[in-house]
């Protein structure tokens, strides 16, 4: 693994980009690497654009992905992947709605844990540390749900 990764997570207000952001920064950290998260939440309470950069490796020092070198671009709004696009380094890993069916969720509001589930494959972060910090993220009532949502995307082609 380079140095540092970038990863951002986009989205409109409501699609959890913050809670997968925050599931995404806890099994960085459980698997041992320094961490760094910024948010833009823009006018998110209205369903306004919301991104998360999220930076990890062995020593970082910014939590701004520079524009145009994120190795993983997730969005969850199909509205806002050429808006965000341009985040994408040019052999970046871009992970769009369409890579998972919603009707395979027992809760479609866990289409952004199945998100990373597909982000989960180009990661070096265990199957084991993705499931606890899923864990810690949602109270016991959600965690199922999630966990199932988690196996879809991970599952996804």
């Amino acid at each position: 693994m380079k140095s540092v990764t970038n990863v951002i997570i986009a989205g409109l207000g409501g699609q959890g980009v913050l809670k997968a952001s925050d599931v995404l920064c806890d099994a960085i950290f459980r698997s041992g690497y320094e961490i760094k998260k910024s948010e833009v939440h823009g006018m998110s309470q209205r369903g306004g654009s919301v991104c998360s950069d999220v930076r990890f490796g062995s020593e970082v020092f910014s939590p701004m992905v520079p524009p145009g070198e994120a190795d993983y671009l997730v969005v969850i709004a199909p509205d806002q992947v050429e808006v965000n696009r341009g985040q994408l380094r040019p052999d970046g890993v871009l992970i769009t709605p369409d890579r998972v069916d919603p009707a395979k969720l027992s809760n479609r509001k866990s289409f952004n844990i199945a998100l990373l589930g597909v982000l989960s494959k180009h990661l070096p972060i265990s199957p084991e540390q993705w499931r606890d910090a899923i864990k810690t993220n949602f109270p016991e009532k959600l965690r199922e749900a999630n966990f199932q949502a988690f196996e879809v995307g991970r599952n996804a082609s």
